[in-house]
């Protein structure tokens, strides 16, 4: 069974730092998109890694992001810096969809909640 689960978010101060994990079971990453959803807003996809390692991010995070991957751990990280109360949301992770944009085919996580405060 193909499962995937997002950790690594909780509450940060305004400017701090976290990385989201999004670790994947009974496949192998091929692909990863993070999105974020915040109430009353639609899913917003952020950033995603394809098959051969290019890399995107959103331009709300474009110069204060990196998305990697950890073979060994068939995990992928994607750490925000710099992090202000617009970045509060629940991010969830999408293992393996056939189009990156929308999720479409692929699995998606539980979510995991970044509250950015003081």
């Amino acid at each position: 069974q193909v499962q995937v689960m997002e950790s690594g978010g909780g509450l940060v101060q305004p400017g701090g730092t976290l990385r989201l994990s999004c670790q994947a079971s009974g496949t192998i990453i091929r692909s990863i998109s993070w999105y974020r959803q915040t109430p009353g807003k639609g899913r917003e996809l952020i950033a995603f890694i394809t098959h051969g390692d290019m890399t995107w991010y959103a331009d709300s995070l474009k110069g204060r992001a990196t998305i990697s991957r950890d073979e060994v751990q068939n995990t992928v990280h994607l750490q925000m810096n710099s992090l202000t109360s617009e970045d509060t949301a629940t991010y969830s992770c999408n293992l393996n969809a056939q189009d990156l944009n929308s999720g479409l085919g692929g699995t998606w996580g539980q979510g995991t909640q970044v509250t950015v405060s003081s």
